[in-house]
């Protein structure tokens, strides 16, 4: 049996997070059943490993997930995969050895969206500026037993229509630690706090801003060096299509009220 590595994507609504809990539906809990689905052998023990932990709603693009493969055949394993899956879409694949970990990644991406409205993106700017390369983060995280102490490679804050997004780059995070940044940048977008208040946070003087919804924030990649995923074409243009469509019903809706 091989060893291999998964990209998925998964709507973060419906879930407990992406780590299994006893009881609760989670993104692991649903890889796990998937792959004793196609195994055919409820209670099977793949050694699934996650490269990244993300909270209760919160959605991603491209986590990764390591397993042992019950199909060798890889494109196959992805087709079943997504044949029985009820919430994961498993999108590319890659071959790994015996010893590989995802957690030990060289890089993540996260993307943050919110809506404009009374936002001022230089001051949003110059406040994401701020948490650019490294810094104890203690204000900006809940506590696990991890060091505070980070760097951040980027922030980039853009606009798109009524929407302002903000991409972080670093090669790991804390627990909650981009919802509260996010926090922050939208208070001194909005004027509510000053670049001065979250300089005071960043030294340590127990500033809080609060916690930015979970929803809108989607981790978008995984990077490994010497690790390049194969991502086969078409396999979601059905699933796709209905969505958009559902969507475009939904969008028609509200936009008559």
């Amino acid at each position: 049996m091989t060893r291999i590595a998964v990209k998925i994507a998964y709507l973060g609504a419906g879930y407990r997070g992406s780590q299994a809990q006893p009881g609760l539906r989670t993104v692991e809990g649903d890889i796990a059943s998937d792959l004793c689905a196609i195994r055919r052998e409820p209670g099977w023990d793949p050694r699934l490993r996650m490269a990244s932990r993300t909270d209760g709603m919160v959605n991603a693009l491209g986590n990764v997930a390591a397993f042992d493969a019950p199909i060798e055949d890889p494109f196959v394993l992805l087709k079943a995969l997504n044949a029985v899956s009820k919430g994961v879409f498993y999108r590319g694949f890659a071959a790994v050895g015996e010893d590989f970990n995802p957690r030990h990644a060289d890089m993540r991406e996260y993307r943050y969206v919110m809506r404009r409205d009374g936002i001022d993106p230089d001051k949003a700017r110059e406040c994401a500026s701020l948490f650019v390369g490294e810094h104890d983060f203690s204000g900006f995280c809940r506590a696990d037993g991890k060091s505070p102490v980070l760097a951040i490679d980027s922030i980039r804050v853009s606009s798109e229509g009524d929407l302002m997004i903000t991409d972080f780059r670093a090669r790991y995070y804390l627990w909650n630690m981009v919802r509260r940044l996010m926090a922050a940048i939208a208070a001194v977008g909005r004027g509510d706090a000053s670049i001065g208040d979250v300089e005071a946070a960043l030294g340590g003087n127990g500033v809080s801003f609060g916690l930015a919804r979970p929803d809108a924030l989607t981790l978008t990649r995984v990077e490994y060096g010497g690790i390049d995923f194969i991502e086969p074409e078409g396999m979601f243009d059905a699933k796709v299509g209905e969505e958009l469509f559902k969507d475009g019903i939904r969008r028609a809706f509200f936009s008559a009220l």
